[in-house]
């Protein structure tokens, strides 16, 4: 039977389970308080520039060709694609550390060379069975042979930190690049599981990619599949409340058979208690710096840097505490003219790293000002790279602390490490709620797009499912 169903927003995971839904022949609604879709995946314009906001690489492609299958396997057969090109950049990024800098994947000769090659080679073969956890149901029998590839490697060292640390043979600087990725998660690598570890590996060794025309063209082309079936996404309706199967919004109240969530789990509590909830620990927030130059930079410039704090321990320790590091992480996207985006000028997003105190930056704060300079020192210009700069906009952890999660965390409420992987809280469904679902980035925290847009996938599975869909 044909199901009424509200989804609430229209970010990555909103937009998967809308289509998804929507293609098995459920009438399907999704809500949307900004006026984008997208949801942090957003598309900016500057000097008639285009720039997108958000996630900025995809790792993991075949977890958007598994999308499109399961849409076009679901309800009426069709051959709808998302219509994607895929651009591999030619290297992860250049990473800027302790005045030296190293290019990964780590090139022969450098002297973390041989650490490297052992590293990648022990965990690169370790990519099928990732894949296979980001899409699979984890009460699925099947997911234990991938499970069992992953603790074989890892033992019984489960975080990053520790797995990394019990690698004897390894340089201390090599572990430090690598464990600085647990904060794509938004969290230090003593709360991050030691498949973070791997996941660098991956990286390096297929490769990272940006869709042809910036990363907010995966939200658009999903957007076309959930609209291709049907849905009805309604963007600049804000939900004010909701109850059991209750959707009010400021035009109305609306009657549904089941509600999905995209909304950081805080956020829905709220909206369903009119109460909130005491935080405990915050992941990161940013303080992105997006900007159109009016020149470009000097032109051994790669299209992805990453300058990392002196100590990385000390970074981590401040974003605990919710104050503002001494240094911080930093990556600078750098595309010219024609590349990626079609335009006509230079363009770069700097992105710091910062804790989720929902304050206001400037350009002008001291402690951005500090970075910046820092930044383009490192670096090697000339000169701050803010004075490149012909026009730019600063998003500030208030900024995504609009809707989003308290202080601006990026991923919500940092959770115990055995509550992040098949055990991961919040659940999808609350049996005492069957009427209620959740998916999204503070369900299925770091990991970037495969870990939300599977787990959407996982989550959907269950309820098509339990709808005989």
């Amino acid at each position: 039977m044909t199901k009424k169903v509200a989804v609430l927003g229209a970010g990555l995971s909103g937009l998967a389970s809308a289509a998804l839904l929507a293609k098995a022949g459920h009438e399907v609604t999704v809500f949307e308080a900004n006026d984008w879709l997208g949801g942090k995946s957003r598309r900016i314009e500057l000097l008639g520039q285009r720039m997108d906001t958000g996630p900025a690489l995809v790792t993991f492609p075949k977890v958007l060709e598994e999308l499109e299958a399961r849409y076009n396997n679901t309800g009426k057969k069709t051959a709808e694609s998302l219509n994607l090109e895929l651009e591999k950049l030619s290297e992860v990024g250049r990473y800027y550390f302790r005045g030296s800098e190293v290019i990964l994947p780590i090139p022969k000769g450098h002297h973390l060379y041989p650490s490297w090659e052992r590293f990648i080679s022990e965990h690169a073969p370790l990519s099928e069975a990732i894949k296979d956890l980001l899409l699979a149901d984890p009460a699925d029998p099947k997911t234990l042979p991938a499970v069992l590839s992953l603790t074989k490697r890892y033992g019984l060292n489960l975080s990053t930190k520790k797995y990394l640390d019990s690698l004897s043979w390894m340089e201390e600087e090599l572990k430090e690049l690598i464990s600085i990725h647990t904060l794509n998660a938004g969290i230090a690598p003593e709360d991050t599981f030691a498949l973070y570890a791997s996941i660098t590996a991956v990286m390096a060794s297929e490769g990272i990619a940006v869709p042809k025309g910036g990363v907010n063209e995966i939200a658009l082309a999903i957007a076309r599949l959930a609209t291709a079936a049907g849905a009805n996404i309604q963007l600049g309706t804000e939900v004010t409340r909701v109850s059991r199967k209750t959707v009010e919004t400021k035009t109305g109240s609306h009657e549904f058979d089941y509600i999905v969530s995209s909304l950081d789990p805080k956020v829905l509590k709220r909206l369903r208690t009119n109460k909130q909830s005491p935080w405990k620990k915050r992941s990161c927030s940013g303080v992105a710096i997006y900007a159109v130059l009016s020149k470009p930079l000097p032109e051994n410039t790669v299209t992805h840097s990453v300058v990392m704090p002196d100590s990385p321990v000390d970074l981590h320790r401040s974003l605990q505490k919710s104050q503002p590091p001494i240094q911080t992480m930093a990556f600078v996207n750098y595309y010219l003219p024609g590349q990626i985006y079609p335009n006509t000028k230079p363009t770069v997003a700097v992105l710091l790293t910062a804790p989720a105190d929902g304050l206001t930056h400037e350009i002008t704060s001291p402690w951005v000002r500090s970075e910046l300079d820092r930044i383009s020192k490192v670096m090697g210009l000339a000169e701050p790279i803010d004075s490149y700069f012909a026009d730019s906009m600063v998003l500030n952890p208030s900024y995504f602390a609009l809707r989003g999660a308290s202080g601006g965390a990026l991923y919500g409420e940092t959770r115990k490490l055995w509550q992040a992987g098949p055990f991961h809280f919040p659940q999808y469904n609350n049996p005492l709620r069957p009427w209620l679902w959740q998916v999204g980035a503070a369900v299925h925290p770091g990991g970037g797009i495969p870990a939300v847009l599977g787990g959407a996938m996982i989550a959907m599975n269950r309820l098509l499912k339990k709808l005989g869909s």
